[in-house]
């Protein structure tokens, strides 16, 4: 199927995929969090191997005197606010901010992003061995509702039982 080096005790099942989300806060700056659902069969130990993530989050209100922001992630386990990288199950995370606190004008905006594709030659990003990832949002000192839209690509695979067990218990302890 044209995947790079398969890890360790998993065979590819689908060609690469794409699975689409968009996310909006239930209010202005509250913090979100919606699941997405693969659908994976936990019977013949199917997971999705993430190869890349893309994250766009709504632009942060522009407020003289007030920093804002716009926080966006994904995981691989439910969280209670958005995460970075330093948590393990950090697919991707994406954050806008403008920084006016102290000055007359809107400030000046500054964007991050975990990327779309890592720097480095790997040959995917995370293994979702659940059924499904979470998408988090949230602002900060805004006036309006904010969103996150993005998208993930990567294909199904089935795992040896060891392999299997060893993600499943992986992703759930370290949530």
């Amino acid at each position: 199927m044209g995947h790079p080096i398969m890890p360790k005790g998993l065979k590819a099942t689908s060609s690469p995929i794409a699975v689409s989300f968009n996310l909006s806060e239930t209010a202005a700056n509250t913090f979100t969090q919606s699941t997405v659902e693969l659908a994976l069969n936990a019977l013949d130990n199917e997971v999705f191997v993430v190869l890349a993530a893309d994250l766009n989050v709504s632009p942060p209100d522009a407020a003289a005197g007030a920093d804002t922001d716009v926080q966006g992630s994904i995981s691989t386990t439910s969280k209670l606010t958005t995460v970075g990288l330093d948590d393990n199950n950090c697919i991707a995370t994406a954050e806008r901010t403008i920084r006016a606190a102290g000055f007359a004008d809107a400030g000046v905006g500054f964007s991050h992003m975990s990327g779309e594709t890592p720097t480095a030659e790997l040959d995917y990003i995370q293994i979702i061995a659940t059924s499904n990832f979470f998408v988090q949002v949230q602002g900060n000192g805004n006036g309006g509702v904010k969103a996150l839209s993005g998208r993930v690509w990567g294909y199904r695979a089935r795992a040896d039982a060891s392999a299997y067990a060893a993600l499943v218990q992986s992703e759930v302890l370290s949530s």
